[in-house]
């Protein structure tokens, strides 16, 4: 074991038994990727659903219990990416991305 895993370890032990909760947290935190630290530490929403997005949502789910959806892969193409960028997050340089 290395010295840090030692001392995590040792300082983990002196941990009150009260904060033991809190402390595991924190360390589960710290393993997350960093699109789960993010969304660990995004505030949670808060404001109200107007009755425009109700009925929105509502016509939303009716539509799809009628309808297939479109592909992801057939929206990507569609808008001139390849999977690929959007794998990798890239974007051709010479390419207009709202055109």
């Amino acid at each position: 074991m290395t010295i840090d895993k030692q001392h995590a370890h040792a300082l983990l032990d002196r941990v009150p038994p009260d904060q033991m909760t809190a402390a595991v947290r924190f360390l589960e935190f710290l393993l997350l990727d960093p699109v789960g630290r993010s969304l660990a530490i995004t505030p949670v929403e808060d404001e109200e659903i107007s009755e425009e997005e109700e009925e929105a949502v509502a016509r939303s789910k009716e539509w799809f219990k009628h309808n297939a959806g479109i592909p992801f892969e057939e929206i990507v193409a569609g808008l001139g990416f390849t999977m690929d960028q959007i794998r990798n997050h890239r974007i051709d340089e010479d390419r207009d991305p709202v055109s």
